[in-house]
């Protein structure tokens, strides 16, 4: 039988703002957040497929359910991710909420406003947070901010991507009330560089994107895993940096994705800084939930 991991659709050049596997992760925990990426990004890579019709996908993403639920063992990375879970007594919750976001990315091209795309961050995004979380073994409480930091980073992905998913798969995320309300068209994201009124659009929703970073400060503080902690304030310098840069560039005509010297320098820099709060006993700030 064709497997999953037949049809990856060969991406080699993903932008990852969710580096949830990431050398500061404890070891003991790799494994099983490995499982969940690979099962993840499989899925995806069948939701992005080129030639698969939508029917087809729609097939190969049930049958990933089933199988994360015991039903079948054809397909190797639900299979993984199933054992890994069972190994630690935990739930595919987070795993099958992605599976959510995967139907919707073949169903819905189009999406009408900021509502909207936070509901598929919900889905898309946040479980991946949740999942880290409960894999160390944090407090739900941790959630709205964790929530915040997710859809934020799912967003600045959007905003970055915005000309290749139109170009590549139809798909635009942009909600269709602000392009409206800046007078753009969904088709000039199929232009070289963006119009004045598009360009007046993602700069508009990169500003909202960080209000929702801004609510997820607090998560660093929050956790209780010293590396966990590290690795949040890693992504949050990483998003900080690039809604910076979507803040003031054309992601259809400039660079707004940061150089391998950029994460580096951000990565030494965060750590460093989290690392010195920790020390001197910083204490958590209230702030909104995301919305869940």
């Amino acid at each position: 039988m064709t497997t999953a991991s037949d049809l990856r659709s060969g991406k080699t050049d993903r932008d990852e703002n969710f580096p949830v596997a990431s050398w500061i992760i404890h070891p003991r925990h790799r494994a099983l957040i490995l499982s969940f990426y690979n099962f993840v990004r499989t899925a995806d890579d069948i939701a992005d497929h080129a030639t698969l019709s939508a029917d087809e996908k729609l097939r190969y993403l049930d049958l990933f359910e089933a199988e994360l639920l015991g039903k079948g063992d054809t397909q190797k990375e639900a299979v993984s991710l199933r054992r890994a879970l069972a190994e630690r007594s935990m739930p595919p919750r987070h795993a099958l909420d992605v599976l959510v976001a995967f139907r919707m990315d073949v169903t819905k091209l189009r999406y009408e406003n900021w509502d909207e795309v936070i509901h598929y961050c919900r889905y898309s995004a946040m479980p991946v947070g949740r999942f880290m979380l409960d894999v160390h073994g944090e407090s739900n409480s941790t959630w709205a901010a964790s929530d915040a930091l997710c859809a934020g980073l799912q967003i600045n992905n959007h905003l970055q991507d915005c000309a290749k998913d139109y170009k590549n798969l139809n798909r635009v995320y942009l909600p269709r009330d602000a392009l409206a309300a800046s007078g753009a068209t969904v088709e000039m994201l199929g232009e070289a560089k963006s119009q004045p009124a598009l360009l007046q659009c993602l700069h508009a929703l990169a500003v909202r994107t960080e209000t929702l970073l801004n609510e997820s400060k607090s998560l660093g503080a929050e956790v209780k895993d010293f590396r966990l902690g590290l690795d949040i304030a890693v992504i949050q310098a990483f998003a900080d940096k690039i809604v910076g840069m979507l803040k003031g560039r054309d992601p259809l005509s400039e660079r707004v994705h940061l150089s391998k010297l950029e994460l580096l320098g951000h990565t030494f820099r965060a750590v460093a800084g989290e690392f010195i709060h920790r020390s001197v006993g910083r204490r958590p700030s209230a702030k909104p939930a995301a919305g869940a």
